[in-house]
């Protein structure tokens, strides 16, 4: 547990001063995300700690360098846990790194994504100032919605100190379905049990079959089964499998795209094999298709299409902009980081 707060303070303003790019770096584990990075490196792992917990509060906070592992086993030991289900990809994944990239797992339609639990931040920006906004409770609204604004800004608006999150209590039980369904049927059903009372938790289709994770109280995931039917899946952490991409899917060199889709939508005809999750609302393509083709047949369908991982990522990773919200992005990044130190361009090539 270490407090580099001021390590780091002096550390943006020697760059503010020189006008040195940063690469804001912490456990490295998702730097295959986003653009390629440039900049110094500055190393946020030692800034880590979880500085105050009150379980009864279901509220957490914790420096930027914490290691995933080490706050998650913390609250594991009071039954409780982070109801984003945040991906590691390694067991260097910090809690600030975590944020900035704004990643969810399974759970994320149905119990909501990390800006859902994001109450507070402290922040260094680009004049060098320490900013809090937000608090440790639901109540306190002032500069709520500027907290959650670091979640998905690859670091590109200032230097994440500190975070305190909503957590939920652990279920008590928890099960995975197996059916055979087509991708078409797996949709269906998906979105029709998603409007019932049912205690699923994570849904998706591997193009085979269709997959369903049951928690809570034991009577209700055994009605639930009941109701729901198919073969219990046994013996297997499926669901750490899809979070982590260690499922068999993941495992090819192809690049990897990530769609965001009406969970409605239908299959898309896209090149390559394709992964349904989050209930519908994301699908998984790994394709060395054309990156055009595949963004424009994201938007045909009322979504966007963003390079997760291998390709090019010297050109655009995620879907590009309209006009009047690159524009606004502009202005956020001018407010936040006037002279452009914070991982210039692992957003976009203009941030």
């Amino acid at each position: 547990m270490s407090d580099l707060t001021q390590t780091l303070v002096q550390a943006v303003c020697e760059a503010i001063a020189n006008g040195t790019p940063l690469e804001l770096r912490g456990g490295g584990s998702k730097r295959f995300y986003g653009r390629e990075p440039s900049g110094t490196p500055l190393e946020i792992s030692g800034h880590s700690g979880i500085i105050n917990y009150e379980p009864k509060e279901l509220v957490v906070t914790a420096r930027a360098g914490t290691p995933l592992v080490e706050l998650e086993a913390a609250l594991a030991e009071q039954e409780q846990m982070l109801g984003f289900e945040p991906p590691r990809f390694g067991e260097t994944a910090t809690l600030g790194g975590t944020i900035a990239c704004g990643l969810s797992g399974p759970r994320r339609p149905f119990a909501g994504a990390a800006r859902d639990f994001v109450l507070g931040t402290r922040i260094i920006n680009g004049r060098g100032e320490r900013l809090r906004f937000g608090g440790e409770v639901m109540k306190n609204v002032a500069g709520y919605d500027i907290s959650r604004l670091m979640c998905g800004a690859m670091g590109t608006l200032g230097l994440i100190l500190d975070v305190s999150l909503k957590v939920l209590p652990r279920p008590e039980q928890e099960i995975t379905l197996v059916q055979e369904q087509t991708p078409q049927q797996a949709i269906r059903l998906m979105n029709q049990w998603a409007a019932q009372p049912l205690p699923i938790s994570a849904a998706c289709h591997d193009g085979l079959q269709l997959y369903l994770r049951l928690s809570g109280a034991s009577a209700v995931v055994r009605a639930g089964a009941d109701r729901l039917g198919g073969e219990r899946l046994e013996g297997v952490d499926f669901w750490t499998q899809m979070r982590e991409q260690r499922y068999g899917f993941f495992q090819s060199t192809l690049p990897l795209w990530r769609l965001s889709l009406s969970s409605a939508a239908p299959p898309q005809a896209l090149p390559g094999k394709q992964l349904i999750d989050w209930g519908g609302a994301q699908r998984w393509l790994r394709a060395d298709a054309d990156a055009v083709s595949i963004r424009q047949m994201a938007s045909q369908a009322g979504g966007h299409a963003s390079l997760f991982r291998g390709g090019d990522r010297s050109g655009e990773v995620f879907h590009p902009l309209p006009p009047a919200v690159m524009q606004l992005q502009r202005h956020l990044k001018r407010g936040f980081d006037p002279q452009g130190i914070f991982n210039p361009g692992r957003l976009y090539r203009e941030l």
